[in-house]
């Protein structure tokens, strides 16, 4: 008889939220109902900033009233912005977790998650000043903008600083 693998909660919530087996109409139910609660979690711990909130996985989906699941996704989202992070891989209901995130690097992950209705919540007022705001928002944008170097010509010095022309050094 073959054992049956248990899924973590991160597993499910993966599985399900990333299923391919979800019609379209389906999958934007889903994220279109996670995104509000997201947002509705986001707003009441960007109220509190000074409040490192802790506890269970369960205590904490208690305490926002939303699904376990729910709070699965809201802890994979946000892990990557904890100032410690939380063992997400692992985590039963009953593991201890927190909230205790960093300020910028949470604008700037939500920025790079392209979730505008997110980092445009006006809690955010109250903690980066806005052009703070602007220069994060800026700072993650560029973070991805390639630049190419100049094109050597062929009778241009050489870069690798020989004192040959390019095309009878590393042009070859």
């Amino acid at each position: 008889m073959e054992e049956q693998k248990e899924f973590t909660l991160l597993e499910k919530w993966r599985g399900t939220a990333y299923s391919s087996e979800l019609s379209k109409q389906d999958s934007d139910r889903l994220w279109a109902s996670y995104f509000a609660y997201e947002k509705g979690i986001y707003e009441q711990i960007l109220a509190n900033p000074d409040e490192v909130v802790t506890g269970t996985v369960k205590g904490l989906a208690e305490k926002y009233n939303v699904d376990i699941m729910i709070m699965v996704g809201f802890l994979d989202g946000i892990d990557e912005s904890l100032k410690n992070p939380n063992p997400i891989e692992t985590m039963t209901e009953d593991t201890e977790v927190n909230l205790g995130y960093d300020k910028e690097l949470l604008y700037k992950n939500m920025v790079e998650a392209k979730a505008e209705w997110l980092y445009t919540l006006p809690q955010w007022d109250a903690l980066i000043p806005e052009d703070r705001r602007k220069e994060l928002y800026k700072e993650q944008k560029s973070s991805h903008t390639v630049v190419k170097a100049a094109k050597v010509g062929r009778n241009d010095p050489c870069p690798c600083g020989s004192g040959k022309k390019y095309k009878f050094c590393c042009g070859k």
